[in-house]
């Protein structure tokens, strides 16, 4: 049980920080200023649900994907890794990656009568590097008991839960956090996606390694 609990601390500080719902607060209040509170949480509602379903998909049948077009999972880890450093430095430095979404996207979203699916969970929220952190994640916790992937399953669970909780008070986070809050939080959280980004790639060389070694 222990090991259980430790399993899912790790799966959800990982799978939150790179989803980063509260990042994604000022990008879904542009996108939505001329949308009333109602039709907001509904909007918030549909984007977390279809994060949900993106990120569970994945998790599932990901590795198996990638296999199936010959992606062997110690080059996805090292992909995936390279991909979260880029986004952590940018989160670093407080500014919006395009790792993430891009200026043209939000502007897109802005004029779209419906913006839960794209771009707000794909690819705001359900983007690449929450995609690779999932795989990865589920990968390890596949090698050792079938339970063992529950706690990755929970955390995109309790995850995309808290995405719809902070996008739908979107108004109040921002009103409360404000821009240095904001900023103080996308820095910390940075620093945590850069660590998980290392631990990716040094998983994927430590995996790649020897069978180079024994090729030479």
């Amino acid at each position: 049980m222990r090991q259980v609990l430790y399993n899912g601390f790790v799966a959800l500080s990982a799978v939150f920080v790179v989803v980063d719902p509260v990042a994604a607060v000022p990008f879904f209040l542009a996108m939505t200023s001329e949308v009333d509170p109602v039709r907001r949480r509904g909007v918030a509602r549909r984007a977390a649900f279809v994060t949900w379903l993106v990120l569970t998909g994945f998790a599932v049948a990901g590795a198996a994907l990638f296999r199936a077009l010959g992606i062997s999972l110690p080059a996805f880890k090292i992909a995936g890794g390279v991909l979260l450093l880029i986004m952590a430095v940018d989160m670093l430095q407080t500014r919006a990656s395009e790792a993430r979404i891009t200026e043209g996207e939000v502007q897109a979203g802005a004029r779209k009568e419906d913006i839960a699916i794209v771009p707000l969970a794909m690819p705001l929220l359900a983007g690449p590097g929450s995609i690779a952190t999932v795989v990865v994640l589920m990968t390890r916790a596949r090698s050792g008991p079938w339970w063992g992937t529950l706690p990755v399953l929970f955390a995109v669970l309790v995850t995309s839960v808290a995405a719809y909780l902070v996008l739908a008070g979107a108004s109040q986070v921002d009103r409360v956090l404000g821009h240095t809050g904001m900023n103080i939080l996308q820095r910390v959280a940075g620093l945590l996606l850069a660590a998980i980004a290392i631990q990716f790639m040094l998983d994927g060389l430590g995996d790649v390694l020897p069978q180079l070694i024994r090729r030479a």
